[in-house]
């Protein structure tokens, strides 16, 4: 049996400019459908909107608060929220909080730089 910890994951930045530090997947304990990761945005951090060709995506909030984008629809999200991203659907999210915005992501299937397509700007405020 094999058993990953957050505290020991090894991080790494995705396409998108999050950090995170994957539980389960292609780079720690190995999957064949999903990926379970940690991802957190520092005070005042975004990622470039986005869309992934593949992957369905699930973010559960863990801490902190922001601002997310799912397609043309914009809401404020905050621990304890859930929201699914079905795969093609461009996001993008900010980190509105003074403290770090901590979420975990399952992707479906497993999360890989190559199903990531870039569609925004950093710095794009939303407005």
């Amino acid at each position: 049996m094999e058993i990953s910890r957050i505290d020991t994951a090894d991080g790494f930045i995705t396409d998108d400019g999050s950090t995170i530090h994957e539980l389960a997947g292609r780079v720690s304990l190995p999957t064949s459908n999903q990926s379970l990761a940690q991802a957190t945005l520092e005070v005042g951090g975004e990622t470039t909107e986005h869309f992934h060709i593949e992957a369905e995506e699930i973010y559960y909030l863990t801490s902190g608060s922001g601002r997310l984008r799912l397609g043309e629809d914009e809401s404020e999200v905050q621990s304890g929220d859930c929201i699914v991203i079905p795969p093609g659907v461009r996001h993008k999210l900010w980190n509105t909080a003074d403290v770090p915005l901590i979420l975990i992501c399952c992707c479906s299937p497993p999360y890989r730089h190559e199903d990531t397509v870039l569609t925004g700007v950093e710095g794009e405020d939303g407005t």
